[in-house]
């Protein structure tokens, strides 16, 4: 590799949503930061399998209420 040129890569602490915790390398901070996560593989739909329609601010009652007509008649 050529010096001077690449990112400090370091050990730092993991902090998962429910409070585990591990330790990997990074370019993230400095050594012995600490990164929190909000999201993690054991919470989000993506990894879980378990997906819920969230509705906040009424989007998808607008949308619904913007396309009832839409598509082939009934």
């Amino acid at each position: 590799m050529k010096k001077d040129i690449h990112p400090d890569y370091h050990e730092i602490k993991v902090v998962m949503t429910d409070g585990s915790e591990y330790m990997t390398r990074s370019t993230y901070g400095k050594a012995g930061d600490t990164l929190r996560l909000e999201i993690d593989p054991k919470t989000h739909p993506a990894w879980t399998g378990v997906h819920r329609l969230l509705d906040s601010g009424g989007q998808l009652a607008k949308f619904k209420k913007r396309f009832k007509g839409f598509g082939s008649p009934t």
